[in-house]
Formats: C-alpha cells, structure tokens, sequence
C-alpha cells in the first residue's frame, strides 16, 4: 500500500490514493491560507506536494491560480496533426501532475475536515468504494472530479433517442455527445427490423443497449471489460425497466453464442490511456476495434450485420489511415453493406482556442454497417 508521509507538529503517514494514476508525492509539506499561489505553484513544479489544511473554498482558488499559472495549452504547438496532439498530450499530462500536487486528507469515514468543506462521503463513496481503514489523502483535483461526477450522476444527461436521462457513474463515459446515439436509433436494423438477439460490446452506461431494445430487438447482451460500466449498465436497465430486454454481462468483450446485430463503439483514439479513467476515450493500438472486427463473422448469424460506430478523428490526427481501417475489415472477413455519417455538435467544435480546432472542426463519426463475406 502506498503511504505518504509528512510532519505536523510530529511525524504522520496517511493512504496515497489516486484513480488518475497520478504519482505517490515523495515530499509532502503542510500548506493552509497563508500559502501564496506562486509558492504553491513552484513547490509543486519541483514535486513537492502541499496538504491543505485550511479552508476549503480557498484551496479552490488556490487551485484556480495554480491552473492559470499553468496555462491550458502548450506553448509553440506544433502545425502538423499528430504533432499537436501529441504535444498536447504531453502539456495535459504535466498539467495534471502539477495540479495534483495540492492534495486534502480524507478521514476514514470519507469526512472532509476543512473549514467550509461540503459533505463529500457520497461522492467519494461511489468513486473510491466503502471507505477504508485510516485516513486517505488524495489530489484536490480528483476529489472535485468524484464531486462533480456525483453531480451529472444525480442530474443525469438527457438523450433524446430515449426520451429519457442516462446517469453515469463515475470513471464511466457519458453520452454527451448525442450524435452517435443518434445514428444507431436511425441505422436500418437487418431481417426488416425482427432482430432476435443483439450485441452492445463496451456498453459502457448502456446507452446503446437501451436504444435496440427500445427499437425492438428482442433480447440485447450487453458487456464491457469495466467493473464501473457493468454496474452502471445493470442501474440504468433498471431505471428504464430494461432489465428483462437487456442482460448485462462481463468482464468481457463478446458474449457466447451468436446475434443478428452486433453494435460497438470502441474508443476512437488509438493512444494509451493515462490510467482506467481513459478508458473511453484511448484504445491503446486499436486494440478494442481489432478484436470486435476480427470476432465478428465468426458471431454473426447468417444475415446479420455488424455495426462499427468510429469517429474518423484518429484519421485526421495522423494516428489512423483510412486505408488502414479497411484493410482491417477485409482482413477480418468482412465487407461493407453501407454506412450513415454525421457531424458533432459538442461545444468543443467552436472553440478557435483549441490547438486542435481545426481537427475537430471537420470530424466526421460514421455508422459502419459490416456483414461477413
């Protein structure tokens, strides 16, 4: 068990917890109210890491401050795609560590003992499970993090293929970016629309599972490899009264036996992840993509199809070629039977600060409809 260390007016020692993967801090000092935000942010550039022991509304600032002092881009970006992002990458990683640095001591309870500081057990309940014995000590960052994933938890996010809200768990993708959705309610089902048996592979919040089954489908499998996502999928078939339609199974990628459709939207940036929390953004060489396109003849009962829903932004970064990708299908023994695109609509798309404006500008997500040869 990782454990950190410090002096406040005698030695003590306290849990290291980070769901981020952020570094056990090797030098700790005590920071409260009086710390200036240039001290903080330079202790914190040399690796040393401030616990806060004042008021909590004013670690926030602090944290503000740091983060303005920081930046939000890398300097001297580079023209090429897959430079800048690459670069990015890299600048976003060192953001992290540095404003990690500032961390807050969780009582074995999950009690935050800081003047001001809002009553944080459930939150933390759900990001870092039943408390554990002595106190914890994590990132000021994560803990806002597990706090504002309590938030979109409780509110939900509407998703107007359902015509209703879908409440994601914490460390879970959330459907924020709705075109996808949009394009399985849409895509012409195979057999006429009488699919039996239907496949969600990665079903993350279960979103998509929710969506076959509401279009018909008989009986939907969804599954993921993520113990967060199987509980999240199994709460939101309960919460929509899905539960007899959609069986919720895992960890795994494919379920026994075989369907009529089977529907995956892998991570579309083939990049190792930072840590599980990444999980729904990176696919470390493509690897999610390779095993649902090479597993899916041998699952799909004679005319069924397979749907790839994948976002050409891997292309356009320079990580992905289209030629690439086709290559994969064929190899797979599969071939293409048509294919549905759509345009994003999140707030990302008219950011002209972002680096990668231009990248995301001209994305394009794509509903691969895939039959075996």
């Amino acid at each position: 068990m990782s454990t950190i260390h410090w002096v406040e007016a005698r030695p003590r020692s306290a849990r290291w917890h980070s769901e981020s993967g952020l570094p056990l801090p090797r030098r700790v000092v005590v920071a409260d109210d009086r710390m200036r935000a240039a001290v903080a942010h330079r202790l914190a550039c040399e690796g040393t890491a401030l616990l806060w022991r004042g008021d909590f509304h004013n670690a926030r600032q602090l944290l503000r401050a740091m983060a303005r002092r920081v930046g939000r881009s890398a300097p001297g970006v580079p023209d090429a795609p897959a430079g800048a992002f690459h670069a990015q990458r890299r600048f976003r990683a060192h953001r992290a560590r540095v404003l990690g640095k500032l961390l807050v001591l969780l009582e074995e309870d999950h009690t935050l003992a800081l003047r001001r500081a809002p009553d944080v057990r459930r939150a933390c309940d759900e990001a870092y499970g039943p408390p554990s014995e002595g106190p914890a000590a994590v990132a000021l960052t994560e803990l806002l993090g597990a706090i504002s994933a309590r938030e979109w938890r409780e509110k939900g996010v509407h998703v107007p293929a359902l015509g209703a809200r879908i409440h994601p768990h914490y460390g879970v993708f959330a459907p924020t970016r709705g075109e996808y959705v949009d394009l399985v309610a849409r895509a012409p089902l195979p057999f006429g629309g009488a699919v039996r048996t239907a496949f969600d592979l990665g079903t993350g919040t279960g979103v998509l599972a929710a969506v076959l089954a509401r279009r018909g489908v008989g009986q939907v499998v969804a599954t993921d490899v993520s113990a967060r996502a199987l509980e999240c999928a199994r709460s939101t078939m309960r919460r929509l009264g899905l539960t007899a339609t959609v069986r919720v199974t895992g960890p795994c990628l494919y379920p026994e036996g075989r369907a009529g459709l089977v529907v995956c939207n892998p991570p579309w940036v083939p990049a190792r992840p930072a840590s599980d929390l990444d999980l729904g953004v990176y696919d470390a060489g493509g690897g999610m993509l390779r095993g649902f396109l090479n597993g899916l003849a041998g699952r799909l009962e004679p005319g069924g199809e397979g749907w790839l829903v994948l976002s050409d932004l891997a292309e356009r970064l320079g990580l992905r070629a289209r030629e690439e990708l086709m290559a994969a299908v064929e190899g797979a023994g599969l071939r293409v039977v048509g294919r549905m695109d759509t345009r994003p609509r999140h707030p990302r798309v008219r950011d002209t600060g972002d680096p990668l404006h231009a990248v995301r500008a001209g994305e394009v997500t794509s509903l691969w409809r895939l039959a075996a040869v």
